[in-house]
């Protein structure tokens, strides 16, 4: 599952590994902090619950709230 973070795909969607590392270190903080995962837990860790919300799109940057450049539209490459 963390191997998916290697993908450009969500690299880039995110605008960076910094920034798709800040996402990840805030939504880890408030998981421990006793917020209910979004997805099921199914015995993952802690970050990989984080990592499967990611991919499924359940959390994200809010862009305007952050005042952060969005970055432009990643497209899909063939692999």
């Amino acid at each position: 599952m963390i191997e998916a973070l290697n993908s450009d795909d969500i690299v880039n969607k995110f605008g960076g590994r910094f920034k798709l590392t800040a996402l990840i270190q805030k939504r880890l903080g408030e998981i421990i902090d006793g917020a209910r995962p979004l997805v099921e837990r199914e015995g993952r860790s802690d970050l990989e619950v984080v990592i499967e919300e990611i991919l499924q799109e359940k959390i994200s940057i809010d862009w305007e709230a952050s005042g952060l450049e969005k970055p432009a539209p990643v497209k899909k490459t063939a692999r």
